[in-house]
């Protein structure tokens, strides 16, 4: 009975977490990143902010969202990705990716890290494992939450590496800038819904 208890609860997580995660900002944001940089940094940043993010809101609970101030997490996603909006947009192609391989690929994962972090804290992926770790088992909720961010994270890395890479990278940057700007705005007016 218990196993199948945590068995349904196990899947029921991880196809919840997985329909929210299919096309969400920070699906994109991988896809984005991919496209642009090397696939491995984006991933393995990616993934850790999502484990420490299940991490946290299986630790917290349902408390996390009144622990955490609502509006100062949108508002620095919407400055964040301001900035990288108008990096990406004024950025020059260069060939500078392939002759600095290392340095480049620490500053992707902490890139990749950074944007998911801040981007998905307090985000309704976050809030609805936060939920279901109070009424489920917070391990099995926890291992299915990220079993299906890791997964679709997976997704968004290879669309990016193997389809937007073979833009032409001037592209890539014009449409994740817009992608980027994009975000912002929905934070900013997401911002001035809290007010």
């Amino acid at each position: 009975m218990i196993e199948t208890q945590l068995m349904s609860s196990s899947v029921f997580t991880f196809l919840l977490i997985t329909a929210a995660e299919m096309g969400d900002k920070s699906q994109i944001v991988c896809m984005t990143l991919a496209a642009k940089h090397k696939a491995k940094p984006v991933f393995w940043g990616s993934v850790l902010a999502f484990l420490l993010l299940n991490a946290i809101a299986v630790a917290l609970g349902a408390s996390l969202s009144t622990m955490l101030p609502m509006n100062l997490l949108t508002a620095v996603a919407a400055v964040m990705f301001t900035i990288f909006g108008l990096q990406a947009l004024l950025s020059k192609n260069h060939d500078e990716d392939a002759s600095l391989p290392t340095k480049l690929s620490r500053s992707i994962f902490i890139t990749a890290f950074s944007i998911i972090f801040i981007a998905e804290m307090g985000d309704k992926t976050q809030l609805a494992v936060a939920s279901l770790s109070t009424t489920e088992n917070p391990l099995m909720v926890w291992i299915s939450a990220s079993v299906a961010l890791i997964v679709t994270t997976a997704i968004g890395v290879f669309a990016g590496s193997r389809w937007l890479a073979k833009l032409n990278i001037n592209t890539v940057h014009k449409l994740s800038g817009c992608l980027f700007l994009l975000f912002a705005l929905f934070a900013t007016i997401r911002l001035f819904n809290y007010g």
